[in-house]
């Protein structure tokens, strides 16, 4: 069985024409996200563990945005997207989840990057303390936890928090290993192919398939592949900051950066990615993504979002 950060490497889909455009679209896209600006250290390593948990209602009335327009919803590649984010059958869930979060994660930051590039003529990049001066999608502002109560902080420091956060996650050891289990080491290398897994599991699209797979006291999703009982919990809560961060990229700068620079179709083409892979593993509540509720229900009319996607997440 491949470990985690083999399977980041080498997991390797089929060279359908859709699948081919896709990855080509991506890699042109987050080619400059290893260039991010440094992250500052955090004040209060205690907030990490409820990162942003609380969310407030303002009562501004929002103007018509352009990407809720039909017109701005196209994406830079085309193809099913659910070739990427479908679990090939021969990768453990744990495994496959934990690859998608990484790759989720570095198409993030590459689009974060776009606002977080500090100008040479202003000194300042465009998501900055003046232009947001709190985490806001709309009428919602998200919080962060300050000596455990919620605090509305900048824009620019709740990402960093964030992205802060989730690299802590993914690197630690203890929550998405980088060894198999010792019980399963033999079964999973038999085959001498360090780079495949031998256990095969069959998908079913009728239902939940984080629910097919039965996560029990002694049964969890990564189980076998040695991840913890709460790897679940974590993967949910990444995926949900992750929103949050796509939601103030959305409201905050669409227009301006993405839109003024033709890069619209690069964050839209992240985001159904993201999106797909959330509602085919049921991995965000619905109240969540009402936000961007508006632009979603548009790829799905659109069929840009897969059917398949849509079946479990009504199921």
């Amino acid at each position: 069985m491949a470990t985690f950060f083999q399977s980041v490497r080498g997991f390797a889909r089929s060279s359908t024409k859709s699948n081919q455009n896709l990855k080509a679209g991506y890699n042109s896209s987050a080619s400059s996200s290893s260039s991010a600006p440094p992250m500052p250290s955090l004040p209060n390593a205690s907030s990490l563990q409820a990162a942003g948990q609380f969310a407030e209602a303002n009562v501004s009335v929002e103007q018509p945005k352009r990407f809720l327009s039909e017109k701005y919803a196209k994406c830079s590649v085309k193809g099913n997207f659910l070739t990427l984010a479908a679990q090939p059958k021969n990768v453990e869930l744990g495994e496959w989840l934990a690859h998608q979060l990484v790759e989720m994660n570095r198409l993030l930051a590459g689009m974060l990057q776009v606002v977080q590039e500090v100008d040479s003529n202003t000194g300042r990049a465009l998501c900055n303390e003046s232009s947001c001066p709190t985490m806001s999608a709309g009428r919602l502002t998200y919080t962060w936890l300050e000596n455990g109560r919620p605090a509305k902080i900048p824009a620019p420091a709740y990402i960093v928090r964030v992205q802060r956060w989730i690299v802590g996650k993914i690197h630690d050891p203890n929550i998405f290993p980088t060894e198999p289990p010792k019980e399963v080491d033999a079964l999973a290398f038999a085959s001498s192919d360090s780079s495949t897994p031998t256990r095969s599991q069959p998908l079913g699209l009728s239902s939940s398939i984080l629910d097919q797979h039965g996560q029990t006291e002694n049964n969890w999703v990564g189980k076998a592949s040695g991840f913890p009982a709460n790897f679940h919990a974590d993967v949910k809560s990444i995926i949900k900051q992750m929103f949050r961060c796509y939601a103030h990229l959305y409201y905050g700068h669409f227009d301006n950066p993405f839109w003024h620079i033709n890069r619209h179709l690069e964050l839209n083409s992240c985001f159904v990615h993201f999106i797909t892979v959330t509602l085919y593993y049921d991995l965000l509540p619905r109240k969540d993504m009402e936000p961007l509720q508006g632009l979603i229900d548009i790829f799905i009319m659109q069929g840009v979002i897969p059917r398949e996607a849509v079946a479990v997440a009504q199921s």
